[in-house]
């Protein structure tokens, strides 16, 4: 469907980068989706996550299937809130408009595009330099010494020097285009195995075979079996809440709806199915050979006598996290700020604005209190997956995948400006998912927020439409008794 930019003669916004994707633009392909969500599988958090079900005391059997359903779900959601983007070519800025209303819109995408990503940006891009730092002192040994007791605002100079360098990698991404993405992604894929793959090779190695880890006695569950499966699922979830509400950002580039759906759930369930593999044999190999399990991914490839191996692991989890950066912080705010902006800033101007800011935000004094940063990441992600929700019911139930362009990029809308009934819901579902914080009798709610969010969003939201349409209804054929009431 090709959209020409004459038939938005009165477009409220002028940036050309969120108008929709032309068709000679949608070159994706099902192996650019196959591996577009590797590196945001298979990094430092998602591993801390996994030791943490072992700390629930769950079994080796448990956590793999905990790992294997929650990908199901996770491609699930990513394929249906990406089928608009594909469809229609549109980013996810313009697609909150369909369900929230063009101003409505802007709570959620600030919440998301600019909030939520930037804070993750800074902070991936912290983590990512750690590794950056190791990786050049593995061959210059004297670069952990460089500028002595030199500081800057809490940096030394090779951390600083690393974040940095870091940083301008990730830029470089901005102006080289969707294009150049798709290609890290191809690079990123078969490094991912062969490392990964590596790892786990190596954990059943330092076991002293596959028999002593698939014997692992845990210590038991302590509490309801059944929440305690349902709430590890919402924590894997949990952390992808951001990438499904943003996911149109890359579905616009695909050659067909196709492409998306068989390349996302092929890619996620393969990538998990190695990743349940690798943390499994990795925590429990690493905690009969050492007595303590090893959750973080950078003390494992420490612990390798291989330069080459410490040098390949290290490049692919820098490649990675950049990748996770791109897809996940970048793109969104960029597109957010165009949107918000649209006269005076497009994509690329919007997405380095969003990086320097992920800078002044000094996100390694973050990273010194992880539970402030925790906390206020629970709360966008317990606001956040009520948009899922919305987006997903307003799409599929109410509009039943149809899309006014014309209507979403006009300044004469036909439609309210603010969609009260999903902004409504939006916030009753957000309450819901995070009050289990405050109150401990309904602490169930929160422990598995992805899905109280998600699932209390749909219902509230048809809910007021219903009530909507009596409303609408009645007015029309009792009209004295509407304006009396």
């Amino acid at each position: 469907m090709r959209q020409s930019q004459s038939l938005f003669e009165d477009l409220s916004m002028l940036s050309h980068d969120l108008l929709p994707t032309q068709p000679e633009a949608r070159t994706w392909k099902k192996g650019h989706f196959f591996s577009i969500w590797m590196g945001s599988v298979h990094n430092i958090p998602s591993y801390v996550t996994i030791g943490g079900f072992f700390a629930l005391g769950l079994t080796i059997w448990q956590v793999f299937f905990i790992i294997m359903i929650s990908s199901v779900l996770l491609a699930g959601m990513l394929v249906l809130n990406g089928h608009a983007g594909a469809k229609y070519g549109i980013p996810f800025s313009i697609l909150l408009r369909s369900s929230f209303g063009v101003r409505g819109a802007v709570f959620p995408g600030v919440l998301r595009g600019i909030i939520a990503a930037i804070m993750w940006f800074g902070l991936q891009t912290y983590a990512g330099s750690l590794a950056v730092s190791i990786l050049i002192g593995e061959f210059w040994p004297g670069f952990f010494s460089l500028g002595g007791n030199w500081s800057f605002l809490g940096l030394n100079l090779t951390n600083f020097l690393s974040f940095l360098l870091f940083w301008f990698i990730n830029v470089f991404f901005i102006f080289a285009g969707i294009d150049s993405l798709g290609k890290l992604n191809k690079i990123i894929s078969p490094l991912v195995f062969v490392v990964f793959g590596g790892m786990s090779v190596w954990a059943v190695n330092l076991a002293g075979g596959i028999i002593p880890i698939l014997n692992y006695s845990p210590k038991g569950i302590e509490g309801s079996p059944v929440l305690i499966f349902i709430s590890c699922i919402s924590a894997i979830l949990a952390t992808w809440v951001a990438q499904i509400v943003s996911v149109s950002d890359v579905t616009r580039f695909a050659r067909s709806n196709g492409d998306q759906s068989i390349g996302q759930i092929v890619g996620l369930i393969l990538t998990y199915f190695l990743f349940a593999i690798a943390s499994i044999t990795i925590i429990i190999g690493s905690e009969i050979a050492f007595g303590v399990p090893i959750w973080n991914v950078l003390e494992v490839i420490d612990k390798f006598d291989s330069t080459f191996a410490i040098a390949i692991s290290l490049l692919t989890l820098c490649l990675s996290t950049i990748s996770v950066n791109i897809v996940g912080n970048i793109i969104p705010a960029g597109y957010q700020l165009a949107a918000l902006f649209p006269k005076k800033l497009g994509f690329k101007s919007g997405a380095l604005i969003s990086t320097i800011i992920g800078i002044l935000i000094m996100p390694w004094k973050l990273m010194e209190d992880s539970t402030s940063i925790f906390s206020f990441l629970n709360l966008v992600g317990g606001l956040l997956s009520p948009v899922i929700g919305i987006m997903l019911a307003h799409y599929f139930f109410i509009s039943k995948k149809k899309i006014n362009l014309q209507d979403l990029y006009s300044s004469r809308q036909t439609t309210k400006p603010v969609n009260i009934p999903a902004l409504s819901a939006t916030l009753l579902a957000g309450i819901f998912s995070l009050i289990g914080n405050f109150l401990p009798i309904l602490k169930p709610l929160y422990s598995i927020s992805w899905f109280t969010g998600i699932f209390s969003a749909v219902i509230l939201y048809l809910f007021f439409n219903w009530v909507n349409y009596r409303t609408i209804k009645a007015a029309k054929y009792f009209p004295g008794a509407a304006k009396r009431g």
